[in-house]
């Protein structure tokens, strides 16, 4: 007649052959990784320290030191990133750029000055008073003309003249000062040097009073995106100008100051980016690991250079 095996003791047996397969695989791999360490240590007693090599060590922190805090101060800045490509960045403008124009003309009395817009869609506005301001100068005699207007995104121009006043002066003035002629919103970005304004500051004060002033504008859109993913829309443009007295078979042409514009298809678009920051750990990772390692090379070489050196001193001693 056989005896059983209590209960209790069952549950144990299977308890521990579960704990004991369970945990066998790590154990053994824990046992095997061993054979595996790179990074194996070296006794204390069996490392000697040197000068030298306490000379690198500081050199290499401090070393190191500078390097880090040169990637971070790269990492923390922003940098802009530009690049060209075919395209109305603003399709939602409804076909329309926002100018801003500030001229004055020191001869030139404000009932006489107006402003012209012409363009191809067909466009021929003669004298546009909306958001504009005149504010005379030298006491009436001359006038400072400020208007913000829109413009179609076609060929055209808008000139200021004489052509709106009721009487048309015998011989008008058209010397001239432009403090301000831009295109769209204004950017303010520090980084990005354009020619968003390229003839602010342009002075015709000594030119020819009779003459007429053709400028000569190619419009470039531009886009500048920040960090965030806005985007704003404003317009960089190059400018050339000629100065010439204009005769018909009636007579001398009444002078004016043209702005002849049309737009480039090349869009100029700066974007606004940071560091990833895993390319700021990959070199931070790699100057301190460089840096480790040839100093290592390097004081590994003068080590070695010292104790052969030591051992010729003693072979001729002896």
């Amino acid at each position: 007649m056989g005896t059983e095996c209590p209960s209790f003791l069952s549950t144990y047996c299977l308890r521990f052959l579960f704990a004991f397969f369970f945990f066998l695989p790590f154990s053994f791999f824990f046992l095997l990784s061993f054979r595996f360490d790179i990074y194996r240590k070296v006794p204390k007693d069996l490392t000697q320290p040197t000068y030298t090599g306490a000379f690198i060590s500081i050199l290499c922190c401090f070393f190191i030191l500078f390097l880090f805090l040169s990637e971070l101060t790269g990492f923390i800045a922003t940098e802009i990133v530009n690049e060209l490509y075919v395209d109305d960045p603003d399709k939602d403008s409804g076909g329309k750029i926002e100018v801003s124009l500030n001229i004055s003309l020191p001869h030139l009395h404000c009932d006489l000055v107006g402003l012209d817009i012409q363009d191809e869609m067909g466009r021929h506005e003669v004298g546009h008073i909306d958001n504009s301001m005149k504010i005379p100068l030298n006491q009436g005699d001359g006038c400072r003309f400020e208007g913000e207007f829109s413009i179609n995104k076609v060929p055209g121009n808008f000139h200021v003249s004489t052509h709106s006043a009721t009487a048309q002066p015998q011989s008008p003035d058209m010397t001239h000062n432009i403090h301000k002629l831009a295109f769209g919103e204004k950017l303010q970005v520090r980084k990005v040097q354009g020619a968003f304004n390229a003839l602010g500051g342009a002075d015709k004060l000594s030119s020819n009073p009779l003459a007429s002033h053709d400028y000569i504008l190619k419009i470039v859109p531009t886009v500048y995106e920040d960090l965030s993913g806005r985007q704003r829309f404003s317009y960089q443009y190059t400018v050339a100008n000629k100065e010439y007295v204009a005769y018909s078979h009636t007579g001398r042409i009444i002078p004016a100051i043209w702005f002849r514009y049309d737009l480039s298809p090349i869009t100029v678009k700066y974007t606004e980016r940071r560091q990833p920051f895993y390319r700021f750990v990959t070199t931070i990772c790699a100057i301190v690991g460089g840096t480790f390692t040839v100093a290592g090379i390097i004081d590994s070489c003068i080590f070695t250079a010292s104790e052969a050196w030591k051992k010729i001193q003693i072979g001729k001693m002896s």
